[in-house]
């Protein structure tokens, strides 16, 4: 493949989001394993956010890093083994990221409607869960991508094969039997349930949101309004990440449809839509960061023998 000025260009800003995210995310991680190492609690929230922060960080390696290197011009650095490992494990990052946010929106929603007994009941079993569910689904994803590696292939064993769609670094093989057919529409159903309980979970949370406001504005002076509490925080800091992920998700989508009627003269296309797919594991550890109250000591939580490490969220 050729380098233009427009994969130059975007290969730099790639390169940047690829620097800051990792930074990002490696924080976060770091942030855990000092929390971890020093005994203390990590809340269902802390585990999801865990969990959804290593999926981010193989997010950008598996597809940030690749797109990179391509777009700077280096060619054939990947061969079959290679596009099938790491196309593989961008598509279970992918749908763990998904099920990641899709669990955090719902026991948001679940958390701030605890005043009913039967959401408290579920709330509390649903917290002894959180941790096995996730390692669950990272299983149940490596079984439902098992079929990415029969269908990706390296660039240069792609040239003369054809139902192709060329990525520049890697290539996938596309078939229109109705074997396909039926594990398309299973991945699809899966990520469009995901995305339902997160869509129906964020706007439970910002219907109460905005009954808890319209009430506390009654009761409450105006001084008092300014204060938000924890709770309505959280809630606002969630359906942030849930909005950037629905946006990055439909340009990934998007991405998706684009790759399949493209040609490879207007493969910096798909380096534009990989640019944008990958804002929000980049985006989404400095919102995580920018909330924690104490961010001098974040990496500090031993400190102080009274420090009580907070939550990110």
């Amino acid at each position: 493949m050729k380098m233009t000025s427009s994969n130059l260009v975007v290969g730099i800003l790639l390169f940047s989001q690829i620097v800051m995210g990792m930074l990002g995310n490696s924080s976060i991680l770091f942030y855990y394993v000092i929390l971890i190492f020093t005994g203390k609690h990590l809340t269902p929230k802390d585990l999801i956010i865990e969990h959804l922060t290593f999926a981010n960080c193989l997010s950008i390696i598996s597809k940030g890093i690749p797109q990179t290197l391509s777009d700077l011009g280096f060619k054939n650095f990947l061969d079959d083994i290679g596009c099938k490992l790491i196309m593989y494990i961008y598509r279970i990052v992918r749908g763990m990221s998904l099920y990641a946010m899709c669990l955090l929106s719902c026991f948001q929603a679940i958390t701030i409607s605890s005043r009913n007994s039967r959401l408290m009941i579920l709330k509390h079993r649903a917290m002894k869960y959180i941790g096995p569910s996730c390692l669950v689904s990272w299983l149940v994803h490596l079984l439902l991508n098992i079929m990415t590696p029969v269908k990706v292939i390296g660039p240069i064993s792609s040239k003369n094969v054809t139902n192709v769609m060329s990525y520049g670094y890697c290539s996938w093989f596309t078939s229109s039997n109705v074997a396909t057919a039926l594990y398309m529409f299973l991945l699809c159903f899966c990520d469009g349930l995901c995305l339902s309980l997160m869509t129906c979970s964020s706007v439970s949370m910002v219907n109460i949101l905005y009954k808890h406001k319209r009430q506390v504005k009654h009761i409450h002076s105006a001084q008092q309004l300014l204060k938000v509490l924890p709770e309505d925080k959280a809630t606002q800091i969630i359906l942030t990440l849930v909005c950037t992920f629905v946006i990055s998700y439909s340009i990934s989508s998007i991405r998706v449809i684009f790759t399949t009627y493209s040609e490879g003269s207007v493969l910096w296309g798909v380096s534009v839509f990989i640019f944008l797919e990958i804002c929000f594991p980049i985006f989404c550890p400095f919102v995580l960061i920018s909330n924690i109250k104490c961010s001098f000591k974040l990496f500090l939580p031993c400190c102080s023998k009274r420090y009580l490490p907070p939550n990110i969220i």
